[in-house]
C-alpha cells in the first residue's frame, strides 16, 4: 500500500512539474527573443507561487503563529487558484494556437499586412565601422538569403513570436480577471436562495416555516470577523424561524479565530441557531470549537435530536470525527424518536443520506461540496458526493446541499456561487 501511495504521489508531482514548466515555456520562454529578465522573472513567480502555496498549506496545517498563516494564505492560495486557471488558458491555447497561425498565413498568401514584433536591430560593432564599409541593405533589398524561409512565411521568428504573445496575453488575461472577479464574489458576501420543500408528514401549522442553512463558512486566516459579520446580517435579514450552521465553520484554532467567530452571537431566530460539525471542525480541535458556540448562542446537535412544536429536529457528527471516536451515531439521534413526526436532519456530508434514509428522515441539509467551488472542481466533487448542489429525492428523503457561504483554500470561487439557503417547509395539508 505505501508503495502504491508513493508511485501515486511522484506521478501527480511529476505532472505537476512538467505542467508547471509548460507554462513557463509558453509565457514567458516563447514569448522573448533571447533569456534575459523576463524569463528570469517568470521562473521566480511560478516557483514562488508554489512556496507560498506550500507553505501556506503547512502553516495552517502545523498550528504556525498566526500572523504567519496571514501572511502566506492571501498570496499562496490565490496563487493556486490563479495557476489553475492559467494552466487550462495554456492548454486552451494550444488549440487555438494552429487555427491562428493558418489565419495568418492566409492574410499573407493574400497580401495583406499582418502585424508581428518588429524585429530588434543588430548592433554594429564601432571597430567594424568605416569609410570603406558597404552601406546596410534597405529594407526593399532582397537577397538569396533573406528569401522566405522553407517552412512558409510563418517559420520567421517574429511570427511565431506574434503568435506566442498573443495568446499567452489572452491566456494570463482570461485567469487574472477569472480569479478576480471570483474572489471578488466570495469577499462580498453570500447571496440568499430560497427554496420551498413540501414535506408529507408537515403539520398545516408549519407551513412556510422558515429554515436559514448556512455551511462551509471556512473562517480562517483568510475569511475572518469581517467575513462573519457579513454572513450574519444575512441571515438575521431573511428573519428565519430557525438557523441551521451545518458544518465547517472554521480552519483553525479557537485561540486564533474565538475574535473573528464572535459575531456568530448575534445570530438571531425565533427557535435559535443550531451546529453540526464538519470535516475541518477536526482539523481544528472539534470538542473546543462545540463548547465555544454553545458559548456563543448556538446549540451544537452531537448525535442528538430536539423535538420542536411541529417536527424533529436532528444533528449527526461528520464522518471525519470517526478517527477521534466521535463519528455519526444515527441510532442514538434518531433510534427512538416517533416516525409519525416530521424530521430534518443536518449532517455536513451528502454522503450521509443513506443513512438518513434507512432512519426514516424526511429531509437531510447537508453542505461540504462548495459546489465543486473552482471550475471545472464541479466534476470531481459531481463524483464523490450523491447530489452535488440543490435539492434531491431518495426515496422518501429528501436531500438539499448548499454551496456554503465561504470558500476553502483560495477566498475565490468560480462557477459555484456561495449562498445561505432559506429552506421554506410546505404541508401537503395546507
Amino acid at each position: 500500500m505505501v508503495i502504491v501511495f508513493a508511485l501515486v504521489a511522484l506521478l501527480v508531482l511529476s505532472v505537476v512539474v512538467v505542467g508547471n514548466w509548460w507554462m513557463w515555456r509558453r509565457l514567458f520562454r516563447d514569448t522573448t527573443r533571447a533569456p534575459g529578465l523576463v524569463r528570469r522573472a517568470g521562473v521566480v513567480v511560478i516557483a514562488g507561487g508554489w512556496a507560498l502555496t506550500i507553505g501556506g498549506l503547512v502553516a495552517e496545517r502545523t498550528g504556525a503563529p498566526f500572523w504567519l498563516q496571514q501572511v502566506l494564505a492571501w498570496p499562496g492560495f490565490l496563487w493556486l487558484a490563479l495557476a489553475m486557471y492559467l494552466m487550462l488558458g495554456v492548454l486552451a491555447g494550444e488549440l487555438v494556437r494552429p487555427l491562428l497561425r493558418r489565419w495568418l498565413e492566409r492574410r499573407a498568401r493574400a497580401g495583406e499586412a499582418v502585424p508581428v514584433p518588429e524585429p530588434e536591430p543588430e548592433p554594429v560593432p564601432v571597430a567594424a565601422a568605416g569609410p570603406a564599409d558597404p552601406p546596410p541593405p534597405s529594407a526593399t533589398d532582397t537577397p538569396a538569403d533573406s528569401a522566405t524561409p522553407p517552412g512558409g512565411p510563418l517559420a520567421t521568428p517574429t511570427r511565431r513570436l506574434f503568435v506566442s504573445r498573443v495568446i499567452a496575453g489572452t491566456a494570463a488575461a482570461a485567469a487574472v480577471g477569472t480569479v478576480g472577479y471570483g474572489t471578488y464574489g466570495v469577499l462580498r458576501g453570500p447571496k440568499v436562495k430560497r427554496v420551498t420543500v413540501p414535506l408529507a408528514k408537515l403539520p398545516r401549522a408549519a407551513h412556510g416555516y422558515r429554515i436559514a442553512v448556512v455551511s462551509d463558512v471556512h473562517l480562517g486566516p483568510v475569511l475572518g470577523r469581517g467575513f462573519a459579520q457579513k454572513v450574519v446580517d444575512t441571515i438575521n435579514g431573511t428573519q428565519p424561524d430557525l438557523i441551521a450552521v451545518v458544518g465547517d465553520l472554521v480552519d483553525g484554532s479557537v485561540k486564533d479565530l474565538g475574535p473573528a467567530a464572535a459575531p456568530l452571537a448575534g445570530l438571531r431566530a425565533r427557535h435559535g441557531a443550531y451546529f453540526v460539525t464538519g470535516n475541518h471542525e477536526y482539523f481544528s480541535g472539534a470538542e473546543q470549537w462545540v463548547e465555544e458556540v454553545r458559548r456563543l448562542g448556538l446549540r451544537p446537535l452531537e448525535n442528538a435530536r430536539t423535538e420542536l412544536p411541529h417536527f424533529d429536529l436532528a444533528g449527526v457528527n461528520d464522518i471525519a470525527g470517526e478517527s477521534e471516536g466521535q463519528g455519526p451515531d444515527f441510532a442514538r439521534a434518531l433510534g427512538d424518536r416517533d416516525r409519525a413526526r416530521a424530521c430534518v436532519l443536518l449532517a455536513h456530508q451528502p454522503v450521509q443520506i443513506h443513512d438518513a434514509v434507512d432512519h426514516g428522515v424526511d429531509l437531510q441539509l447537508s453542505g461540504h461540496t462548495h459546489g465543486g467551488q473552482l471550475w471545472p472542481g464541479n466534476l470531481v466533487a459531481g463524483l464523490a458526493n450523491p447530489t452535488l448542489v440543490g435539492l434531491e429525492r431518495y426515496g422518501d428523503t429528501q436531500l438539499y446541499v448548499s454551496r456554503g457561504a465561504g470558500a476553502w483554500g483560495p477566498p475565490t470561487r468560480v462557477g459555484a456561487e456561495s449562498d445561505i439557503t432559506v429552506i421554506e417547509l410546505a404541508s401537503r395539508q395546507a
